[in-house]
């Protein structure tokens, strides 16, 4: 008993808690979603290659309608009006025909009208200094407004249109025109003229050249007389109603049309993107590529889910509900989709890039990347659907009977 008294007794020291490592483990979810996408490497390539596929499609198609937009209402976007009085019947801003030529003072003489600027549009013949000949679309304007044609110069200067035929035309039409730049002649209508500006990415929606120059030269060019114009811009003084004031010229005026601004815009796109079919094209490119992005993910994620179905049953077995495995084959479309999205924006975007100094327009904005991002996700997790089905219809006791 004295040994034991004596026997100093040993108290027990208290076990340190472990420290969790700072660095987060994958969700399982995650790494199972992860797992069953590379284990089949070439299935995934092919998954991969699709969604790249339907992204640059949809992008790419979806860009050339923006852009197809922005060049039929180019002019109008460049000089905007707060009216426009335009012939009636007319169907957009390049479907061109003269006014009477009182339209210009009976638009002064209206309430709120602060001022109104003569606009000559027409089709002429441009005849190549090298020979041969094409049409071309004659804009003249007006340069006392704050906002004159043309723009985005890059030789010359605006001013120097005011010279006798001098005109302006884009460097995207050097080869259909024969002018190499600035100071080259050429015919208008059987008139000489010179090259005295050119402007960068002025491009018309249809194949016919935009051809700047000054009111004076585009009525001689033309043969509209003095005190005619295609349309009218008119500008409202600060505080005027526009529906009342364009109440009033109509009233004065009821041979004409007069439009808003928005309502020109939306006339000519409606015209060249519908009433042509053009839109409708672009629009079913589109719709083909989310089909085709839609197919081959749903094929390759229902091959993925056959392949490893027994692993899924084991899962079952051992407890993981139905809900578990959806979100595994959900992760996996997610996944799809993230990396799919990726390298397809990137590749729009060299697309694109390239297709800046053509004739062909094409437009990303961050409404389209964001919907675009939405509509591939959307499209993975759509075509996730019959993998699901065939999950939830799973049997745990295929387990047992292997």
């Amino acid at each position: 008993m004295e040994i034991a008294l004596d026997t100093p007794v040993k108290t027990a020291t208290p076990s340190r808690p472990r420290q969790r490592s700072k660095r987060r483990s994958m969700p399982m979810v995650v790494k199972l979603a992860y797992r069953n996408l590379f284990h089949d490497r070439l299935s995934f390539a092919v998954t991969i290659v699709g969604i790249v596929f339907s992204v640059v499609l949809v992008a790419v198609q979806t860009g050339i309608y923006l852009g197809s937009e922005k060049k039929i209402s180019a002019i109008l976007d460049a000089a905007p009006a707060d009216l426009w009085i335009v012939p009636l019947g007319t169907k957009s801003y390049d479907d061109p025909s003269l006014l009477s030529g009182r339209e210009r003072h009976m638009a002064l003489s209206t309430p709120g009208v602060e001022n109104a600027e003569d606009m000559v549009v027409s089709f002429a013949k441009w005849r190549k200094p090298e020979g041969g000949q094409t049409t071309i679309l004659l804009v003249g304007s007006e340069q006392i407004s704050d906002k004159p044609l043309p723009w985005n110069i890059e030789e010359g200067s605006r001013e120097a249109l005011n010279a006798p035929d001098t005109v302006a035309i884009d460097q995207s039409y050097f080869p259909d025109l024969g002018i190499k730049g600035v100071n080259n002649h050429a015919e208008i209508n059987g008139v000489d003229i010179e090259v005295a500006a050119t402007t960068r990415r002025i491009r018309s929606f249809t194949t016919l050249p935009f051809v700047f120059t000054s009111i004076e030269n585009s009525r001689r060019l033309s043969g509209a007389e003095q005190n005619q114009a295609t349309y009218e811009r008119v500008l409202l003084a600060p505080g005027a109603d526009p529906q009342k004031v364009k109440t009033e010229i109509l009233a004065r005026l009821p041979d004409v049309e007069v439009l808003t601004q928005d309502e020109f815009r939306k006339r000519s796109q409606s015209y060249w993107l519908f009433q042509t079919g053009a839109g409708a094209a672009l629009i079913a490119g589109a719709v083909l590529g989310l089909i085709v992005g839609i197919v081959i993910v749903a094929q390759t994620l229902y091959s993925s889910t056959k392949d490893h179905i027994n692993e899924f049953a084991t899962l079952r077995a051992l407890g993981a509900g139905a809900g578990y495995i959806v979100k595994v084959i959900l992760m996996q479309a997610v996944l799809s989709g993230l990396i799919g999205f990726a390298l397809g924006f990137i590749l729009s975007l060299g697309v694109i890039e390239a297709a800046k100094d053509t004739k062909l327009t094409v437009i990303m904005t961050p409404q389209l990347a964001s919907t675009l991002f939405a509509v591939t996700i959307g499209m993975c997790i759509f075509a996730a659907i019959s993998a699901i089905v065939k999950v939830v219809r799973i049997d745990p006791a295929v387990v047992f009977s292997r």
